[in-house]
């Protein structure tokens, strides 16, 4: 065995409480109570009131019992919190570490100890070191480049997880790898988002959240529940801040983005504008047509990705030649493959938000680049699904 991707510690143990009473501090043994790991619960400032209630302690559940009773300073939250971190895991892949961790924080949890290295010959070695049975467990792991690769270290975990006796597996996965593969556009071709999702669910997986899929109808692809993440509310508050007039534009590079844009623009109040993109003649090179009034405007043109950034360039440069004063751009996932860089570098973009949903070196950094993190959306989202609670209310206004 070569080299440690990753070697991470985080908490033991974990405890249920009943329905109706405090949760209690974990215990690892009977009468010894676990010091390490998630924090215990502090009893001190707790007073107790004796109340008569239809649900009592007693065994006829109509008896006098003793409950609990938090301090002002205790709120329903905090009692909440303290469940969550007994029973929630997130187990990090290597794909993006800074992500997990962040999401992590935002649950009051520890990163589950596991150990994911690779051999010499490339095979993915996956061992957890904490107990996880009976556990409600999130793996975050985007699917991102070199995809093969976290693709199969997920698929790993998963299986990992279900021979751990997890009670239930849900795959975070902040990109979603072969997604512009989604239906087939010319004869003998695979429909590979397809057999990801198929890959998914046969691992183990009860559940996934996908955040900014490229087609929404991926979804369907699964035979588990898909809860399908925006990024919408992070790229609306960024921009309500950033000085933007009040005559802004959002617009879609293409046909297939205007819901996104559409849901951005009922956010900030905007217009909203598309650029059609189209060949005159074979091998003439593509004429860019701006539908919608962009003059004398400021505008953000908002796509679910920028890869090697040809389309989101072109059309900022369509934009400029129909008079748009401050061109803006939004894209969940930064690809940035070559060349990129060199493309957003020298052009008329002012300003380029996107979101660590994959990781971002240190060479694709830019001045103009401003990275947003949606770690709190995810970490809410998963906090939502632990608790049963409905997803789709943090996207009402977008749907």
């Amino acid at each position: 065995m070569s080299g440690i991707d990753q070697q991470v510690t985080g908490d033991v143990g974990g405890h249920t409480s009943l329905p109706g009473r405090a949760a209690s501090p974990p215990m690892d043994m009977p009468g010894r109570r676990v010091t390490s790991g998630h924090p215990e619960c502090e009893h001190s400032n707790i007073s107790y009131l004796r109340i008569e209630n239809g649900m009592g302690s007693g065994p006829s559940g109509g008896e006098r019992g003793d409950m609990r009773v938090g301090t002002p300073d205790q709120t329903l939250t905090d009692h909440l919190d303290k469940a969550l971190n007994y029973e929630i895991r997130v187990v990090a892949g290597n794909a993006n570490l800074p992500l997990a961790n962040e999401i992590a924080r935002h649950l009051k949890v520890k990163i589950t100890a596991a150990e994911i290295k690779r051999f010499a010959d490339g095979e993915c070695y996956v061992s957890l070191k904490e107990n996880v049975r009976g556990k409600d467990v999130f793996i975050v792991q985007p699917t991102s480049p070199p995809v093969n690769d976290h693709l199969m270290e997920l698929l790993l975990i998963i299986d990992t997880l279900k021979r751990a006796s997890a009670k239930r597996i849900t795959a975070v996965i902040p990109y979603y790898g072969y997604s512009r593969q989604d239906r087939k556009n010319a004869p003998r071709v695979p429909i590979s988002a397809r057999l990801v999702a198929d890959l998914i669910s046969t691992a183990g997986a009860h559940r996934v959240l996908a955040f900014e899929l490229h087609a929404g109808q991926i979804q369907g692809f699964f035979n588990i529940p898909v809860d399908h993440l925006f990024a919408i509310p992070v790229f609306a508050d960024h921009l309500s801040k950033s000085g933007l007039r009040d005559d802004v534009v959002v617009v879609s590079p293409d046909a297939g983005g205007m819901e996104r844009a559409r849901a951005l623009a009922k956010r900030l109040n905007a217009a909203l504008a598309i650029i059609d993109k189209r060949r005159s003649a074979p091998n003439v090179a593509h004429v860019m047509h701006v539908i919608g009034d962009v003059r004398g405007r400021d505008c953000v043109i908002v796509d679910d990705m920028v890869d090697t950034a040809g389309t989101l360039t072109q059309a900022a440069g369509a934009l400029k030649d129909h008079g748009a004063s401050r061109i803006m751009a939004c894209c969940v996932h930064a690809l940035l493959s070559p060349p990129a860089v060199d493309r957003i570098r020298n052009s008329c973009i002012e300003e380029l938000c996107v979101t660590n949903s994959l990781v971002l070196s240190p060479e694709k950094q830019l001045k103009n680049i401003t990275v947003l993190s949606v770690a709190k959306l995810h970490a809410e989202t998963i906090r939502r699904v632990h608790r049963e609670q409905s997803v789709s209310t943090l996207f009402d206004d977008d749907l």
